[in-house]
């Protein structure tokens, strides 16, 4: 995904040009599309184990990485199919590890929690809450160390934020001015409450104060206001100035697993009033980017694509007894 070029705007977005829209769009829908696939596998038993699903964060983790570099690592929580995703890693690849398959990016015996893809930068998914942020910050430290100019870009849930290791990387990385952004998916709660969006006071933007780490609530829910902030942060980090705390006001469709959801009344009121993928639709629409029928286009094509993964990885074959417990080879 190249960086757009696009100029700041008054209210704190970003003017994308007509093919950076659409760029957004495609991603944002590609995540959602393929996760609400993986939810239709987990229930049906295709998909085993635990299976956190990112469905409400896709303008947080596309908005993101649109504003990083190629050289930028990426290290997530438990939610980070939208993360590979969204660096171009093959959707099928990412199907086929959730299905235990051994055409997987971890040949299929590591699941959500164990995906890892240094040649496309990813440094994995990671079960526990907040265990890859101080991982995070020893990739910032390396950047720094090779001087190569990379930035990490470190995702995590709102659960993960106050945690004592937590709040030791971040005097560590302020301490020693690491080349990270640290990105917090606050999804406002369990599935089905409310969701404030604004500039109102909160303990995670400002966690970073006692270390003097600049902190900001961002509406996870515009992709242009979120590449935006983003972009500040990056660009903060590879001049040398320190670490940055994002806060990504977003709203969760699913709770920590593929099958939990919300009411179908909440689920209504999040169409409505938080939901990425439809604002960015809205949005082109509205503006003329593009005509309805053009698209709908790209939505077939996005529909068709994960269909594809997902059935390209029914189709792999499982992992041998001998890859699965090395010992009978002998």
């Amino acid at each position: 995904m190249t960086t757009p070029k696009g100029a700041p705007a008054r209210d704190g977005a970003t003017h994308f040009t007509p093919e950076e829209e659409l760029a957004a769009y495609r991603a944002m829908l590609l995540i959602r599309r393929f996760e609400e696939k993986a939810g239709q596998l987990y229930a049906l038993g295709e998909i085993h184990g635990l299976c956190p699903l990112s469905i409400g964060q896709e303008a947080s983790i596309v908005g993101t990485i649109m504003a990083a570099s190629s050289a930028d690592r990426v290290i997530a929580g438990s939610r980070c199919h939208g993360q590979m995703l969204a660096l171009g890693i093959a959707p099928e690849r990412i199907m086929a590890e959730l299905m235990g398959r051994t055409s997987g990016i971890s040949k299929g015996k590591g699941g959500t929690f164990h995906m890892y893809a240094r040649d496309e930068r990813f440094f994995g998914g990671h079960l526990a809450p907040g265990h890859g942020v101080p991982l995070g910050a020893g990739l910032a430290f390396a950047s720094k160390y090779r001087g190569d100019g990379a930035v990490c870009l470190c995702f995590y849930g709102e659960e993960a934020a106050g945690k004592g290791t937590i709040v030791e990387t971040y005097k560590i990385a302020a301490d020693w001015k690491l080349p990270i952004v640290f990105i917090i998916d606050n999804n406002a709660g369990a599935p089905g409450a409310s969701i404030a969006l604004g500039a109102i006071p909160s303990a995670v933007a400002r966690a970073g104060v006692p270390f003097a780490i600049h902190g900001e609530q961002v509406d996870g829910i515009d992709v242009c206001k979120v590449f935006a902030a983003a972009r500040s942060a990056i660009e903060r980090a590879r001049r040398g100035e320190g670490p940055t705390i994002l806060e990504m006001l977003t709203y969760r469709y699913r709770g920590h697993d593929a099958a939990s959801t919300a009411s179908a009344r909440s689920a209504e009121k999040r169409r409505d009033e938080a939901d990425p993928v439809a604002k960015a639709r809205a949005r082109i629409v509205a503006d003329r980017i593009a005509s309805e029928s053009a698209v709908k286009a790209i939505e077939k094509d996005v529909r068709e694509t994960v269909n594809a993964a997902a059935a390209s990885a029914r189709a792999a074959p499982r992992p041998g007894a001998s890859e699965l417990h090395p010992s009978t080879l002998a």
